[in-house]
């Protein structure tokens, strides 16, 4: 299994340990670069589809919510990854 099937499984698998890192991580595996927004938004492109997946950094800590990892589901389906 590779880096990035064991990421992608982990994120599946919604943790509640999962950091910003690890995600911004597996958005660049897939095609994503990071923009930052106003304040703490910031939003990941893909260039190629210019899929846009918006949300807040974590704070105080890095870890991200169970609803953000829900939102990010919805936003990785579709777009097909799997």
């Amino acid at each position: 299994m590779t880096t990035l099937q064991k990421l992608i499984e982990r994120f599946r698998k919604k943790p509640k340990d999962f950091s910003y890192e690890e995600l911004k991580r597996l958005l660049q595996y897939l095609g994503y670069t990071e923009k930052q927004g106003s304040g703490s938004r910031v939003v990941f492109v893909d260039e190629k589809t210019r899929h846009k997946i918006k949300l807040h950094k974590p704070h105080p800590g890095n870890i991200l919510k169970l609803y953000q990892l829900d939102l990010l589901e919805r936003e990785l389906s579709l777009k097909n990854v799997k």
